[in-house]
C-alpha cells in the first residue's frame, strides 16, 4: 500500500515516508529513478547514476511536502495503490484505486534515444471513473545544496536552472502550470492540477540537458508523443528479454532480476553498478549509511557472469571493454582500485551532507566513497573468473591477455598484504581467507586460459602463485579444533563469504573441511532463509548492528544445492523470494523485522538470486 495524502492541494500534504522497499525502479542505461508506491518520485540522479542527485525526498524526514525534494501525483480523494511491472519490462504502472475511480500513473525511461536526450515521461491516466490529481514537480539541485529558478514557458512547461549553471532540467506538459505558492527546498516548485474522466490522461516528460536548453528544444509536445516513447520503451524491453535463455521453475523471478541488472548497465561506458542509491542505512539510526552509485569491479565482475549466462553476452562484452580500459590505466605501485566511476575515474572523496536529516533519521548521509582507496586482493579472482567466463563466448583478445598478465604481475607482488577484505572493513587490514581464495582463483583461472588458449604466460610463477594461496588457507585459515575455516587466521569466527568455496571450485561441495564449515555457519549465522555476513563485533570499524544480507542468503541456496541438500536449498530459496518487494527488487540488508534496508536495489543480490535459482534448477532436474 502507498502513503495515503493528508489535506488538500492549497493546504499542502503532510508528507508520510515510505519504506525503501514501497518503490519501484525505472532507468534508461545512464541512470535509475526511485518511483514510490504513492506516485512520488524521491530520488534521482541526472544525468548519470553518479551525478548529484535532483530529487532526494528518500534521504529526509517526513514532514511537509513543501520542503521535499520530489516529483509527485496526488489523487484528489484518498485512495488504495497498486504497483506493477508492464509484461516483460521495466515500464512501471502505479494504480489508485477507490470506491468510484480506476486511475494510473505510467512512468518510463528511454533507454534507445539516439537523439541524446532521454526523458523521464510520466502518463497520468483515468481508466474508470472521474479523478483529480496535483502534480508538483520540486527538484532540488545538487543534494539540495544549490538555489535554482524556474521559468514558465506558455505552451510548453517549465524550465529549472540551479544558481551554479551546472544544467537544468525542461518539463514538458499539455497540462497548465503555475508556480507553486510555497516554494521546494532550493526554490520555486511548479503545480498541475488537472482533472480528468474515463479515458483522459496528462503527459509530462522530464529532461535534463547539461545547459540552458535552446530554443528549439523548448518544443510543445508532439501529438501522441509520450504515446509513442511508451510503444517504442516496452518493445525494447521485451525484445532484450526475448534473448534469455533460461526457462525454468522461477522464470518471473530470474527475469525480473535481469531487467533490473540490465538497468544497473551504463551503456554509454559498459560499467555496471552496484546501487543506484547513496546514503540509505543499514540499520536505522546507524552509521553504515554508504554510497553505492559506482562500479565496484567486484559486483560488476559477478553481474557481467550472471547476464552472460542467461545468454545477455553483449553485457559481458560491454563491460570486458571497460575493464580493460581500467587495467590499461592502472598504477604499477596501486594496481587495479576496487571502485571507479562509470567512467573510470577513482570515486570522490567521502563527503557527509549534514543538511539532509537521511532516511528516518539515520545520518549520517554520505556520498563518494572511502572504499576506492582500499586494498581488495579479493577483486583480482572475481576479475579474472570473468574474463575467463567470457573467454568461452567469444575468445578474449591479445591485448586484454597483455592486461590480464600486468594485473597478475601486480598481484603476484602483492599477495601477501593483508587488505580490507570482501566487506571492506574499516578496521585494521587482515588476511582474510576469502581474499586468499580468490588470490587463489586469479591465478587457477589464468592458467587455465593460457592452457586452452596456448596463450604466452609466467606459467611456473603461477602456479607456484596459486599453490601458495591455496595452502595459505588450508594452513593458517582452518581451525582443527573448531572445524571450521574462519575469517582470518587466528579468528574464531566464520563469515558468509566462506560458502563460495565450492562455488569457484576451491573445495569439493561434499569435502569434509567445507561441510563442517557450512555446520558452523548455519549455527553461527543462518537463521531460517536469512543470513548475517558476519557477527559484527567492532573489528570491522563500526559499532552498530546490521541486518542479514540477502546476497548470503543466495549463496546459502547454492551451497546446499552443491552439498546435494536439495530439498533445503528449495526451501531456503522460496523463503527468501517472500522478503522481496512487492515488485521482485531487493534491498541491500533485511532487518530482524524483515524490512528492507541498505541501498536499493542491490545488484549483487540479484545476481545471486539468478545463480542460486539457475544451479538448483538444473539440479533438480
Amino acid at each position: 500500500m502507498g502513503a495515503v495524502p493528508i489535506g488538500t492541494a492549497r493546504t499542502g500534504y503532510l508528507t508520510i515516508m515510505l519504506a525503501i522497499e514501497d518503490h519501484g525502479v525505472i532507468g534508461d542505461l545512464r541512470t535509475v529513478v526511485l518511483v514510490g508506491t504513492d506516485g512520488s518520485i524521491d530520488f534521482a540522479c541526472l544525468p548519470d547514476f553518479d551525478s548529484p542527485a535532483v530529487f532526494s525526498a528518500l534521504l529526509t524526514e517526513e514532514g511537509p511536502e513543501s520542503g521535499r525534494s520530489a516529483f509527485t501525483v496526488r489523487p484528489g480523494s484518498g485512495t488504495r495503490t497498486k504497483q506493477l511491472y508492464l509484461p516483460d519490462s521495466n515500464v512501471l504502472m502505479t494504480r489508485f484505486l477507490d470506491a468510484t475511480s480506476v486511475a494510473e500513473v505510467v512512468d518510463l525511461m528511454d533507454p534507445d534515444d539516439d537523439g541524446g536526450t532521454r526523458p523521464l515521461v510520466r502518463t497520468v491516466r483515468v481508466v474508470r471513473g472521474r479523478q483529480s490529481f496535483t502534480v508538483r514537480c520540486a527538484p532540488a539541485f545538487d543534494w539540495a545544496r544549490v538555489r535554482h529558478s524556474v521559468e514558465l514557458v506558455e505552451g510548453v512547461g517549465a524550465v529549472f536552472v540551479p544558481d551554479d549553471g551546472s544544467g537544468a532540467l525542461l518539463l514538458r506538459t499539455s497540462a497548465e502550470l503555475r508556480v507553486a505558492e510555497d516554494s521546494g527546498a532550493t526554490g520555486p516548485a511548479v503545480v498541475a492540477e488537472i482533472d480528468l474522466g474515463a479515458g483522459e490522461a496528462a503527459d509530462f516528460l522530464l529532461t535534463w540537458h547539461d545547459g540552458p536548453p535552446s530554443r528549439g528544444e523548448v518544443a510543445p509536445l508532439g501529438e501522441h508523443e509520450a504515446d509513442r516513447r511508451r510503444d517504442a520503451v516496452l518493445t525494447y524491453w521485451q525484445r532484450w528479454l526475448a534473448r534469455s535463455n533460461y526457462s525454468g521453475r522461477w522464470r518471473e523471478m530470474v527475469h525480473r532480476s535481469a531487467l533490473l541488472l540490465k538497468l544497473m548497465v551504463h551503456d554509454p561506458t559498459g560499467a555496471l553498478i552496484a546501487a543506484p542509491t547513496a546514503g540509505l542505512p543499514e540499520q536505522i539510526g546507524g552509521e553504515r549509511n554508504w554510497d553505492y552509485r559506482y562500479a565496484w569491479l567486484r559486483d560488476a565482475a559477478f553481474t557481467s557472469y550472471a547476464l552472460m549466462r542467461l545468454g545477455f553476452v553483449e553485457e559481458g562484452r560491454a563491460f570486458l571493454s571497460w575493464l580493460e580500459q581500467r587495467m590499461a590505466e592502472a598504477d604499477d605501485e596501486s594496481g587495479l582500485l576496487p571502485v571507479y566511476t562509470v567512467h573510470g575515474a577513482p570515486p570522490p572523496d567521502e563527503v557527509e551532507l549534514s543538511h539532509l536529516s537521511g532516511y528516518r533519521g539515520s545520518k549520517p548521509v554520505r556520498i563518494g566513497n572511502a572504499a576506492g582507496a582500499q586494498r581488495q586482493l579479493d577483486t583480482y579472482g572475481e576479475v579474472m573468473d570473468s574474463v575467463y567466463i567470457a573467454n568461452k563466448e567469444t575468445p578474449i583478445s591479445y591485448d586484454l591477455w597483455t592486461r590480464v598478465r600486468s594485473s597478475l604481475d601486480w598481484l603476484d607482488r602483492n599477495r601477501h598484504l593483508p587488505d580490507q577484505g570482501l566487506w571492506e572493513s574499516r578496521g585494521e587490514p587482515q588476511f582474510h581467507t576469502y581474499s586468499r581464495v580468490m588470490v587463489w582463483v586469479a591465478f587457477e583461472r589464468a592458467l587455465r586460459l593460457a592452457r586452452q588458449r596456448g596463450l604466452p604466460a609466467p606459467v611456473e610463477a603461477w602456479e607456484k602463485a596459486a599453490a601458495e594461496a591455496y595452502e595459505e588457507v588450508q594452513r593458517d585459515c582452518w581451525r582443527d579444533d573448531l572445524g571450521t575455516y574462519t575469517q582470518h587466521p587466528g579468528s574464531d569466527d566464520v563469515e558468509a563469504g566462506l560458502l563460495i568455496l565450492p562455488l569457484v571450485k576451491f573445495s569439493g561441495p561434499t569435502d569434509p573441511r567445507f561441510l563442517s564449515t557450512l555446520t558452523r555457519i548455519e549455527s553461527d549465522l543462518v537463521v531460517d532463509s536469512l543470513v548475517q555476513r558476519y557477527r559484527p563485533d567492532g573489528s570491522d570499524g563500526l559499532d552498530d548492528e546490521e541486518g542479514t544480507f540477502n546476497l548470503c542468503s543466495f549463496w546459502y541456496v547454492e551451497a546446499l544445492t552443491r552439498a546435494g541438500r536439495l530439498g533445503a536449498a528449495r526451501n531456503v530459496l522460496e523463503k527468501a523470494f517472500t522478503y522481496a518487494n512487492h515488485v521482485g527488487l531487493f534491498a541491500e540488508e533485511l532487518s530482524a523485522s524483515g524490512e528492507q534496508l541498505g541501498n536499493f536495489p542491490q545488484a549483487l543480490t540479484h545476481l545471486g538470486l539468478i545463480s542460486a535459482a539457475v544451479n538448483l534448477d538444473r539440479a533438480l532436474g
